[in-house]
Formats: structure tokens, C-alpha cells, sequence
């Protein structure tokens, strides 16, 4: 009932994901044609953006069934860090947004631009709508999934834009302000930058196999010592196959080994229940003295 329950779920999140891409494709489609119609660089330039924000999606998408596979020959963990290399790809196409936000920003103080008018204004608050839509789509899955809150924060950032774009063209057709288009697009650039780098440092710390956050290994080891018929822990190894499972490796040097059984048990129970350390793989040996080594 849980498995059917599970599926259900991960088949609505697909679902979500689906119309999502199919909206901005559309919304992609409609500003090229606006641009080309219209004659203004920027609504193809924004297009360009929407287009970024869709290949993010079908990114997060494509990942979240591919780490769906089970374990097999090649992949004896499973392909659950697939949605991890994902989240990875989206963060760094957000940070060169970022970058580039910064640099068109910092060329217009030298070649200011006059907005194209009001149907660039109205195409934005369109786009603006898009983007609302697919963050609401989007927004429950982000919070459960790194692979699916960079997608998110992709989307964020573009709804940002257009909210700069609206609001600098007012300004600009208004009272002639051409420095709040320069300074919204630096806000917003700083913002995009800012999300990128709090999500970075920790997608790339479960790549490289790091001890999960929250856990000390000398706290494990000590748990874990404690355990009766525990002489010592040590080669002790911990990281995460995914965000959500931790994995641990250790040698384990134990007094006698008929009670191997009810020890590995009662650490394997211990494990799991302080650290959610679901998988560990514990390789026992028998200490024949009372030098504790490491």
C-alpha cells in the first residue's frame, strides 16, 4: 500500500514537472514570434532565458526517472545521485545567469537602452504569470529535492526578471529612470549568485562522499563503542548515497565472536535509530588483547 502510495505520488510530481515544460516551451515560442514580430532584441533575449528555464525542468525531470532505476551490474548502488548531478548541472547554469546579469548590467551604465515601448512591459507581466504558475507546480517537489529546488530556483530567478522588466520599464516610460533597469538587474543578479552558493557547497559535498551534515564521526565511533562486547571502532567511513540516505563502512573489533550475530544487530538498530544511517557494512574482527588500536 505504501509502494502504490509512493508511486502515485512520484507519477503526480512527473506530471507537475510535464506541464511545467510544456508551458514555458510555450511561453518560449510565443516571445521569439513577439520578438521577431515586434522587432525587440530584449523579448528574444528573455525567450532565451524561458528557453534555460525549461531545459532546467526537462534536466530535473530526466533525472528524477532515471534515479527511479534499481540497483544493477554498473550501478550496484542504484542511480539515485542522477537527481544530485542534475541539482549540480541547474546550480552552475544559475550561477553563469548570474554572471551574466552582472555583466549586462554593468555595460548598460556605459550604452543605456530605451525599453521598446509597452508590449515589452506586457509581454513580461505574461512571463511573469508563466513563471508564477510553474513555481507553484514545482514549489511542494523543491522541498523534498535539491535536484528539483535548483530547477525551482531557476524559475524563481526568471519570475524576478520579469518583475525587474516590468518594473524598471514603468520607471523608465514613466519618469525616465534608465539607472533602475541597471540596479533591479544587479538585485536580482545578487540574489540568483546568493541561492546558487547556499545550494553549491552542499551538492557538491554528497558528490565528493562527505560525512552528512549533522553527524560527527568521533560521535558515531563513541555510540557505537558503547554497544556491549565492542572492543574498538576504527576505518570507520561515512557519506551519503543520495540527499535523503546515509551509508556507513567501519571495522569493528569485538571480544568474542559467537556474539557477531547480536552485536551487529544492536549497531546496525543503533545506527539507524541516532544517525539514519539505514546501510552499513561492518567487517568484524576479534581482539585478542586488551590494547585497544585504530
Amino acid at each position: 500500500m505504501g509502494h502504490d502510495h509512493s508511486h502515485d505520488v512520484e507519477a503526480m510530481g512527473d506530471r507537475r514537472l510535464g506541464w511545467a515544460i510544456a508551458i514555458n516551451m510555450l511561453l518560449t515560442l510565443a516571445q521569439v514570434v513577439g520578438g521577431i514580430v515586434s522587432g525587440s532584441l530584449a523579448l528574444i533575449a528573455d525567450a532565451l532565458h524561458n528557453f534555460s528555464d525549461a531545459a532546467s525542468l526537462l534536466i530535473a525531470w530526466v533525472a528524477r526517472r532515471i534515479g527511479r532505476q534499481p540497483p544493477d551490474h554498473f550501478k550496484t548502488f542504484g542511480y539515485k545521485r542522477a537527481e544530485v548531478i542534475a541539482a549540480l548541472i541547474n546550480l552552475v547554469t544559475l550561477v553563469i545567469v548570474g554572471l551574466y546579469l552582472i555583466y549586462e548590467a554593468l555595460w548598460r551604465m556605459y550604452e543605456p537602452q530605451i525599453i521598446e515601448g509597452w508590449t515589452v512591459v506586457i509581454v513580461a507581466a505574461i512571463a511573469l504569470v508563466i513563471d508564477v504558475a510553474t513555481a507553484i507546480l514545482t514549489y511542494t517537489m523543491s522541498r523534498h529535492s535539491m535536484n528539483i529546488r535548483a530547477a525551482f530556483l531557476h524559475n524563481v530567478s526568471d519570475a524576478l526578471a520579469s518583475v525587474g522588466v516590468i518594473v524598471a520599464g514603468s520607471l523608465i516610460l514613466l519618469y525616465e529612470w534608465y539607472w533602475s533597469d541597471t540596479l533591479l538587474t544587479l538585485l536580482i543578479a545578487g540574489y540568483v549568485l546568493y541561492q546558487a552558493a547556499t545550494m553549491l557547497p552542499q551538492t557538491i559535498h554528497i558528490l565528493m562522499q562527505g560525512t552528512p551534515e549533522g553527524i560527527s564521526v568521533d560521535e558515531v565511533i563513541a555510540t557505537m563503542e558503547q554497544v556491549e562486547g565492542v572492543r574498538n571502532v576504527h576505518h570507520v567511513h561515512i557519506w551519503q548515497l543520495d540527499e535523503h540516505e546515509n551509508a556507513l563502512e567501519a571495522h569493528v573489533v569485538i571480544a568474542d565472536f559467537a556474539a557477531t550475530e547480536q552485536i551487529k544487530s544492536a549497531l546496525k538498530k543503533g545506527l539507524e535509530q541516532r544517525f539514519a544511517i539505514a546501510h552499513s557494512t561492518l567487517e568484524f574482527e576479534i581482539n585478542h588483547c586488551n590494547r585497544v588500536c585504530r
